[in-house]
């Protein structure tokens, strides 16, 4: 890799996550010349209803490395199981270590307010994360040197383009998806074992369908774009230098800024 090019890091709680709210983007990055990852948290083990831990976690690693490799991304392995994921000090230090290892100057993850913990907490781990990336005296597990490279954080749209208590959602960057929509479509369905799981778990009947209804309602959201992708830009401080928005700037007219949701 060389040192300009731009790395891209997907950080999220739950295999098929990334391709249900990010993977557009990532595809897009990936076009625009970034080097793209994906990095589930967890390893999915309580998505069935009829296999093992054991069996259920190998099944979504393989359906997660498939979908990585139709997007041409690396995927990281997981650290924790589903519901798991917690925001504390040895945790952390896991989280962070990734982080100084694959030095990300674009991290998307989930909103900091969402309908389940494993996504506010994947969230709050990635901020803190890359937050200490270069504080030399924090020490990672495993041991891994600091770095102290700018980095800008995203955060994906709430499920249900809602949180948890029916409120709106403040929309700074919406991506247009539809030219790399068929791709994104393909990776989620690689994620075989989860249409079972969510027809009897969230009522997701057809989560392809459900995947594209939520991106076309982000599309009518940005007034300007069929299909979309929707993120809110986290703070600079502690992070990059005031008004770098590399996403923006990669993106160009892919790209379109947003205001809160109406």
């Amino acid at each position: 890799m060389k040192a300009s090019t731009p790395v891209a890091l997907a950080v999220v709680a739950h295999p098929d996550d990334a391709e249900f709210t990010m993977a557009g983007t990532l595809l897009l990055l990936k076009a625009a010349g970034a080097e793209i990852h994906i990095w589930n948290l967890a390893n999915g083990c309580c998505g069935t209803i009829r296999h093992s831990r054991a069996e259920i976690s190998r099944i979504r690693r393989r359906e997660a490395l498939a979908s990585a490799r139709l997007a041409g991304a690396t995927a990281h392995p997981p650290l924790f199981d589903d519901l798991a994921i917690f925001y504390n000090s040895r945790s952390l230090a896991r989280v962070a270590a990734g982080i100084r290892r694959i030095q990300p100057s674009i991290i998307l993850t989930h909103p900091l307010v969402d309908y389940m913990e494993d996504h506010q907490n994947t969230a709050r781990l990635a901020v803190t994360a890359a937050f200490s990336r270069g504080i030399k005296n924090y020490r990672t597990v495993p041991a891994v040197p600091a770095w102290d490279g700018p980095v800008a954080l995203y955060h994906a749209l709430p499920h249900g383009l809602r949180g948890p208590m029916g409120e709106r959602p403040v929309v700074s960057h919406f991506i247009g998806i539809e030219k790399v929509f068929p791709l994104k479509r393909r990776m989620l369905a690689e994620h075989k074992s989860q249409k079972e799981w969510l027809d009897a778990s969230q009522a997701m009947d057809a989560y392809l369908m459900e995947m594209e209804a939520a991106g076309r309602a982000v599309g009518r959201m940005s007034g300007r774009f069929a299909i979309a992708e929707g993120f809110s830009r986290h703070s600079h401080l502690g992070f990059s230098p005031h008004g770098w928005d590399p996403l923006a700037a990669l993106l160009g007219g892919d790209f379109h800024h947003g205001k809160e949701a109406t």
